[in-house]
């Protein structure tokens, strides 16, 4: 589950010429609108709309940000590090924090810059980087443990945590360092914020709905009670829902608007979009799992293997007739090549590239509409910079 800025400037484009339908699948309510606080008065008169990033300004210190904290957490005065211990969650840290493209951290940066409207202070791009690295924290945490329960062999173009030599299963224990880590850092810098409680109770929130999420795609892959009848919309969208669109589209969001002195409860609509978007996202990672380079994507796509509910086998199992429905059957959730090749090709019979085609083409469009319809100019600049960032990428 990867964010992606590579398309952010092509997507862009797309947000500024495209005609948008009229119907939303959202609907704001009208007291979100008198709720929004004076923060986003200056960001409404200077955005019109515009869903300009500053990611590439303000990486080089985000990127500062992680060596301080990693500095911090080696110095943690709870624990008596020896020499081995602090060497190795150093390079732990370095392996799997550092590893990805930071877009979800980088996306707290973005926001709150979008819903604040003006310049920031060095201190208030220190506290939006350091929530930005926390949400990194986690989801290293999260893809190094996945990978074991996948046994998956590549991880953004790199082998996986756990199979690094003399790692192994000590990468269980690296993920639960690596969640303790994230309360340890918001202690430090956010306990005299009056926004500390909603602050610790939302990654908690968040986590529960992730590790929920993962649990029900794991038990429906179960050995032995591997059931395709199993697997539908509903509970497509339901894993997905709570297994990436939380953490990797509402939470970034969420701490911008906590940041920004905003009270949660009055964003509810904006927490439908973000989750709709997670789904569009996950939707689009099922199709790259398949039909992705994966030189390209980073990792060598498993999910016909091991029996996942992704997006494709869910729309293939609405299409099939009799004699394509025994093929998946038989072969669907095998660690066999040519099984692996016999599901692809039916894909393939099935169109279901161009199934995805016409998907994205209209979750785009519902999107859009559901953003052009929040009163606020400042929360649709940074709906749209996160949509622009996912529509249509590659990887």
């Amino acid at each position: 589950m990867r964010l992606n800025g590579g398309f952010l400037n092509s997507a862009r484009a797309h947000l500024h010429k495209s005609s948008f339908i009229s119907t939303s699948i959202f609907h704001p309510s009208s007291s979100s609108s008198s709720s929004s606080s004076s923060c986003f008065h200056s960001a409404m008169a200077n955005s019109n709309g515009s869903t300009t990033t500053t990611s590439g300004d303000l990486k080089p210190k985000f990127l500062k940000v992680y060596y301080d904290l990693k500095s911090d957490l080696l110095q943690d005065p709870s624990y008596e590090f020896t020499d081995d211990a602090r060497n190795w969650v150093d390079k732990m840290l370095d392996y799997n924090v550092l590893g990805g493209k930071v877009n979800r951290g980088l996306s707290v940066v973005d926001s709150y810059r979008l819903l604040k409207g003006d310049d920031m202070s060095e201190e208030e791009i220190f506290l939006a980087s350091t929530l930005g690295w926390c949400i990194e924290w986690l989801q290293a945490c999260f893809l190094v443990l996945d990978d074991i329960m996948d046994g998956a062999h590549t991880r953004r173009g790199q082998p996986c945590w756990f199979r690094v030599e003399k790692v192994g299963m000590i990468a269980v224990n690296d993920g639960l360092l690596l969640r303790n880590h994230i309360p340890r850092i918001l202690k430090k810098y956010f306990r005299q914020k009056v926004y500390y409680v909603d602050l610790s109770e939302l990654f908690n929130e968040v986590e529960f709905q992730t590790a929920s999420g993962q649990m029900v795609d794991l038990i429906t892959t179960i050995e032995g009670e591997k059931d395709l009848s199993k697997y539908t919309l509903p509970v497509h969208r339901h894993i997905v829902q709570y297994k990436t669109a939380y953490y990797s589209f509402y939470l970034p969001v969420a701490c911008a608007l906590l940041l920004s002195g905003e009270n949660l409860e009055n964003h509810i609509n904006v927490k439908n979009i973000l989750v709709e978007m997670g789904t569009y996202f996950q939707v689009q990672d099922d199709y790259l799992d398949c039909f992705g380079t994966p030189d390209v994507i980073g990792k060598i796509g498993t999910d016909i293997e091991d029996f996942k509910c992704s997006w494709l086998v869910v729309q293939a199992l609405e299409r099939v007739n009799d004699e394509q429905r025994k093929i998946l059957y038989e072969n669907y959730g095998k660690a066999d090549s040519a099984c692996v090749e016999k599901v692809k090709r039916l894909y393939k019979d099935l169109d279901l590239e161009g199934v995805f085609a016409e998907y994205e083409r209209n979750s785009y469009e519902k999107l859009i509409s559901s953003i052009e319809a929040h009163p606020s100019k400042a929360v649709q600049a940074v709906l749209k910079s996160f949509l622009a960032k996912i529509y249509k990428r590659q990887k």
